[in-house]
């Protein structure tokens, strides 16, 4: 908030006026730039970005002060035209004499609905998408998109497939062959819309980049895609009017560029469209991440990727035709393109659509959009919702209603938990439920949604002991408010149909509230990146793709913690720190070599600094702020954005490893606490320190997989010698109770010698000698070792028949009772069941897992109706039995076992009404409420919708 003093509204024509101007920059520039300000002449002609440091953020910060001390509503396309303070004074006098119109409270619109609410579930690609809907509801509103000022354009299915198919005809004329690319370098608009459809209806593979904020950057920013467009061998590229002059010089960089034009002038050269079959798994798009790449990575998105990830995100976010999409998202990011775009056009709700220059210039036209067209989703990143925090006084939000946002979406940077609290408080005076502040987590490479936490619950922090997760990776709870504690947001559990994992450095499955590298997998997972087989390599790994995040699972949700390889994300955009060190360590009078940049979190903003420090021997003041604004020019050509902070140290400042390699977050801690260029130890002191610390951590490493490595072996081998002699000793014994017992005692044995403990709570139950039906929870092979180990020897398992047939399992399972079942066969399946029952007249208590198989992934599975249907018709108590703890030890598909405390809960007891099939069901319906109640897994029938 500005800390200027209010003032008398002056007149920009009146002398003074552009006194006053400056005065406000050079105050905006001092508190929010202050490397920019120090020392550096302010006038006119400066150049906002260039000289001053003022990026897109610290625009919206200096367009507000100037718009409450002149008393003036500033055009909203100034946002993207003005580039020094004497084009903002040009339009304050373009202004004069003009009223100040305050933003109009407007009356909610609620949507029509369709009488056709399913999606288009047997397409196979995008085009059919759009060709289910032309068929059913042609002129139905799909996007809306907001101008300046008022008035909306409403575009409806037929009039997108149209506009579309005019380029794609045009495109075709001029040579476009089938799976050729197209980049599209367009801002939200028509032109956009029917730029990308049309490059599908022809053939090509669309490669959205984004466009230059403002057309003063237009050479520069060109520059910086060439390595884009040569990656993805572009044949051609759409773009603005503007820009196509200049883009023609992109020619020589790019050999495969042929052809650089406008929407319009493909739809007017356009003729009669050829079909082009497509196939599910062709190219849909490619997607390269924004920001400085050094070596591009364009994302390779299939039209099953990309309809699988719709229909996961559809599911877990229950959206449906009522919803209202409100949305300033960039088109050229996975959130906008993919969430908002294609998410209403799949589903069939509307898309109010407006630029991000639109929200940037004034945040409050976002949240008026959404009371004004009644929007019941929306996106953005953590920075939108601290801008809407900081930037937006009262009078501003007057009228505002916000009572049908059911999900505010976060993500695609770092979320900050601070972020959450406060969005959701202050908003709540204006109809927004608290619990509609939902944190997400996706990535490009995942096409857009990984995990998505439960609907109506509301955010969910972690609160974990600083010193034990910074040391070892360990997330041990803390009590919600402890001084010294760590805070994490869970981002939810998987997609339906998809499955997340964290393992070590190693590839070895970690076991839950352990950090490691986040992996993902399912039907939405990239084939990996456009000719780049080596960087795809370097992510896949078997069905498992690396996110390069860091995380940890917890209740089978994920909590990121950090990402790897030291990725900045800077107001939405991807920066890679080493392009612009090695830039910037080429500037004359900076030590080469000695350049590090990383990124510092800022509450303020709810978003990441961008910090450059870089060493040099430089004294003279002059020469100092010369250097700043040379390092200012280069990361704005590189990036795309300035830095939040310069800082220009001594020699030997930028901490190294030992082998010469930056430690970026050394020097950002450094950094944080104020110690950067303060006088230090001696060098061989500090290297001697620091080598400790690199020994004592690298030790701590080698130590922990060297220890878990010996206990996997000492765990198998234990299991087998044991496993061996129990066997044996059950071969041979006379009596079925004698080999029960004998079981019971070697299972408790194994888990006790392995350092497993049992806790136990219920078993009081079974001390009634009456005949009952069991059914336990399965999570892991461990599961039947464990209830051996509980139960008294009066329960027999039931186990699939296929096993009856082993010679070793077979046997053994005989000896002890074991009642196997047909599972295909349906006559032996009756008889079976027939066995069972009268197992149960006989006075036989049986154990059940009535989930048929486990899983790796977290969650309670569907229930078969075997263990309901026999305990209704027998009319014997059923005991649901909550295992904990199983999975985390021994998980499916993952031979490394992990220490870890396993919980066996009886639940209470239940009888079913009756010996019908609906009893049967109603008694399995209670049974899988109190198995859901006792354990930390979530329903998958529910995830699966």
């Amino acid at each position: 908030m500005s800390r200027l003093p209010h003032a008398t509204p002056v007149n920009a024509d009146a002398p003074g006026a552009a006194e006053k101007l400056l005065g406000i920059v050079r105050q905006t520039v001092l508190e929010l730039r202050p490397h920019a300000a120090e020392g550096a002449p302010i006038g006119l002609h400066s150049v906002l970005d260039r000289d001053l440091g003022l990026d897109s953020l610290a625009r919206v910060e200096l367009w507000s002060r100037i718009e409450r001390e002149f008393d003036v509503r500033l055009p909203e396309a100034l946002f993207a035209t003005a580039d020094t303070p004497h084009d903002l004074l040009e339009a304050l006098r373009a202004q004069a004499g003009v009223a100040v119109e305050r933003a109009r409270v407007a009356v909610p619109a609620r949507v029509a609905g369709d009488e056709q609410a399913h999606a288009p579930e047997q397409a196979q690609t995008l085009m059919q998408v759009l060709d289910w809907h032309v068929r059913r509801h042609p002129q139905r509103c799909h996007v809306r998109l907001l101008g300046d000022g008022d008035e909306a354009e409403a575009i409806g299915y037929l009039a997108l497939q149209q506009g579309a198919t005019a380029v794609a005809a045009g495109l075709q004329q001029r040579g476009l062959e089938a799976g050729q690319r197209v980049a599209l370098m367009l801002p939200t608009g028509r032109d956009f819309l029917f730029g990308f459809f049309g490059i599908l209806l022809a053939g090509g593979v669309p490669v959205p980049i984004y466009p230059p904020m403002r057309l003063s950057q237009i050479e520069d920013h060109l520059r910086r895609q060439a390595a884009i467009l040569e990656n993805a061998g572009a044949s051609m590229l759409i773009t603005v009017s503007e820009a196509r002059l200049l883009a023609r010089l992109l020619k020589p960089q790019v050999p495969s560029l042929r052809e650089i034009l406008g929407v319009a002038e493909l739809a007017a050269d356009g003729d009669r469209l050829r079909a082009v079959p497509r196939r599910a798994d062709d190219l849909a798009f490619l997607q390269y991440t924004s920001g400085s790449t050094g070596q591009p990575k364009g994302v390779m998105v299939s039209h099953a990727n990309l309809l699988a990830n719709l229909r996961a995100m559809g599911t877990a976010l229950r959206v449906s035709g009522e919803d209202v999409f409100v949305s300033w998202l960039p088109m050229y990011h996975d959130m906008g393109l993919i969430g908002a775009w294609f998410g209403s056009l799949y589903y069939g709700f509307e898309l109010v659509l407006m630029s991000p220059l639109a929200f940037l210039a004034r945040p409050a036209r976002w949240l008026r959009a959404i009371h004004q067209y009644g929007g019941t989703l929306s996106a953005a990143p953590n920075f939108a919702y601290e801008l809407c925090l900081s930037k937006l006084e009262a009078r501003e939000l007057e009228g505002l209603d916000l009572s049908r946002w059911r999900l505010v979406l976060n993500g695609a940077e770092p979320v900050n938990p601070d972020t959450l609290q406060r969005f959701a408080e202050r908003f709540a005076a204006y109809g927004l439920s608290p619990t509609a502040v939902t944190p997400v987590y996706g990535l490009a490479e995942g096409t857009l949604g990984v995990a998505f936490p439960a609907l109506g619950r509301g955010p969910r922090v972690d609160w974990v002991r600083r010193e034990a997760f910074q040391a070892s990776g360990r997330a041990q709870p803390v009590e919600p408010g402890s001084p010294d504690a760590l805070r994490f947001v869970c981002c939810g559990q998987p997609l339906p149909g998809h499955q997340l994992r964290v393992v070590d450095e190693q590839g070895v499955e970690l076991p839950e509230r352990t950090e490691g590298h986040v992996q993902f997998k399912g039907p939405s997972t990239t084939a990996g990146y456009f000719a780049n087989p080596q960087e795809s390599a370097r992510v896949r790994h078997g069905p498992w793709l690396d996110s390069l995040d860091l995380g940890y699972m917890a209740g089978g949700e994920l909590y990121l913690s950090g990402r790897a390889k030291d990725l900045i994300i800077r107001g939405g955009r991807n920066i890679y720190p080493y392009d612009v060190e090695t830039a910037v360590g080429n500037l004359p009078g900076l030590r080469k070599g000695c350049v590090a940049v990383f990124g510092s979190g800022d509450a303020a903003s709810g978003s990441e600094r961008l910090v450059v420090l870089a060493e040099t021997h430089e004294q003279d003041a002059e020469a100092r702020r010369g250097l700043r604004l040379a390092i200012n020019r280069v990361a704005l050509d590189l990036t795309g954005v300035p830095p939040d902070d310069i800082v220009l140290a001594p020699p030997h400042s930028v901490l190294k490893t030992s082998s010469g390699k930056i430690r970026r977050a050394a020097s950002r801690e450094l950094y944080e606490r104020g110690e950067v260029g303060r006088p230090r130890r001696a060098v061989w002191r500090q290297l001697l320190r620091l080598g400790r610390a690199a020994l004592r951590a690298q030790a701590g490493r080698l130590g922990r997989a060297l220890g878990a490595l010996c206990y996997a072996g000492y765990f198998w081998a234990l299991l087998l010698g044991i496993a061996s002699l129990t066997w044996l000793a059950v071969a041979l014994m006379p009596r079925r109770s004698w080999c029960r017992r004998l079981v019971r005692r070697a299972s408790r044995g194994f888990l006790h010698l392995v350092g497993v403990p049992l806790q136990v709570s219920g078993l009081g139950q079974l001390r009634l000698p009456e005949v009952r039906v069991l059914v336990a929870n399965h999570a892991s092979y461990l599961d039947g070792l464990v209830l051996c180990a509980v139960l008294p020897p009066s329960f027999a398992f039931v186990a699939k028949r296929e096993l009856a047939g082993q010679f070793v399992a077979g046997r053994f399972l005989r000896r002890l009772g074991t009642c196997f079942v047909e599972r295909f066969d349906p006559q032996r399946s009756a008889a079976d069941a027939e066995a069972l029952g009268a197992a149960l007249q006989a006075g036989q208590s049986l154990v059940f897992f009535p989930e048929g198989t486990l899983s790796r992934e977290p969650g309670l599975q569907a229930f078969r109706m075997g263990a309901f249907v026999l305990a209704a018709r027998a009319d014997v108590p059923l005991l649901p039995v909550a295992l904990g703890g199983t999975r985390m030890v021994l998980r499916d598909g993952q031979w490394y076992p992990h220490r870890g405390a396993v919980r066996v809960e009886f639940c209470g007891q239940l009888l079913a009404d009756g010996p019908e099939w609906l009893d049967a069901i109603a008694l399995r319906d209670k049974a899988r409420a109190l198995l859901l109640q006792r354990l930390d897994e979530p329903d998958r029938l529910r995830l699966a919708g």
